[in-house]
């Protein structure tokens, strides 16, 4: 649920966020998925190939995220990197930021976005939809 935009409020949506400034990826995604959901991050698919440059007074991570996506329109302006990871915790009920939290099995997943798209985040639906593919098999779109 996201308070400052009453357009967004109530789709379905996987666990994501902004990273800080500076602040590695991969930390980010950890953090984020931790305060949504309550749990912590154990496995990021990618992570051991990051390659790391330092060379005049920069630090750069260079990674292949599972997708990338980059809104054209709509409320902001946001690029979305979507990556395959294992956790282990309890789900939290709700947090300041979501309500609902919950699992659902893939099937499930693909009749929502088969039948209805317009419940969920549109930054999420390629992404949700190529992992389904890939686990499913189908269509990618």
């Amino acid at each position: 649920m996201k308070e400052d935009n009453i357009l967004e409020n109530g789709l379905l949506e996987i666990p994501a966020g902004k990273i800080r400034e500076y602040e590695n990826i991969f930390q980010g995604l950890r953090r984020e998925v931790l305060e949504e959901t309550g749990l912590t991050i154990t496995e990021i698919e990618g992570e051991k190939d990051v390659v790391e440059c330092k060379c005049n007074g920069y630090t750069v991570i260079s990674f292949n995220p599972f997708y990338s996506s980059q809104n054209l329109s709509g409320v902001y302006s946001i690029m979305l990197q979507t990556f395959i990871c294992k956790a282990k915790g309890n789900l939290l009920k709700e947090s300041n930021e979501s309500i609902n939290i919950r699992w659902i099995k893939l099937t499930e997943l693909k009749e929502l976005l088969d039948s209805n798209e317009n419940l969920f985040y549109p930054m999420h639906i390629n992404a949700m939809r190529k992992y389904i593919n890939f686990k499913l098999g189908g269509s990618n779109c």
